[in-house]
């Protein structure tokens, strides 16, 4: 599994770079890195972070429609935008209500040695990846304090390829954070 690990933690890498610099591509080679995690996720018996991989496939297919619409264009991309008030609610809400209903699959109905990490960091990047679609700002906040989360969960589960892929997810992420505010001019 560690060729195929390697392979897939290289276009997980590129995919988030494109994310960082608001790319495209940043769905093409991210459907390339979600497929092979659906895979290594079941073999890890990481049943929620299997089932994020599969929801990530179709929502790269999403996320590259919206982006490569010609509607809602700023300069000729999807523009970046901030999260309203009750949007941020509504990500909250939903991350929680994600979080208990994985729990409770998770500890009911499978082998899962880990399912509170595996549940809430799924949770998060179930709104992460959303709002990443939309071009919303907040989706870097989702993405880091999930990141974090998942680096001691994937070294625990002896997948130290992912577990370093994450801490380099989490360094572009707050690069990406830094980028896109800039790009918008908002107060740091």
């Amino acid at each position: 599994m560690n060729v195929l690990e390697i392979f897939a933690v290289f276009f997980g890498v590129i995919s988030v770079w494109f994310a960082k610099k608001k790319n495209v591509y940043v769905y093409p080679t991210g459907l390339i890195n979600t497929s092979i995690y659906v895979y290594i996720c079941f073999s890890a018996k990481l049943y929620a972070d299997m089932t994020i991989n599969m929801y990530y496939v179709v929502m790269s297919i999403y996320g590259w429609v919206l982006w490569s619409k010609k509607t809602q264009r700023q300069n000729g991309t999807l523009a970046i935008t901030h999260n309203t008030k009750i949007e941020n609610i509504k990500s909250i809400f939903f991350a929680f209500i994600s979080f208990v209903l994985l729990f409770f699959i998770l500890e009911k109905y499978t082998d899962s040695d880990v399912p509170f990490l595996d549940s809430i960091t799924t949770s998060l990047f179930f709104v992460a990846m959303w709002l990443m679609a939309k071009k919303k700002i907040e989706h870097w906040i989702f993405w880091i304090v999930g990141d974090i989360i998942v680096i001691p969960l994937f070294f625990y589960k002896e997948l130290y390829f992912t577990s370093f892929q994450y801490i380099i997810f989490t360094c572009i992420a707050f690069l990406g954070l830094w980028e896109w505010r800039k790009s918008i001019k908002l107060p740091y």
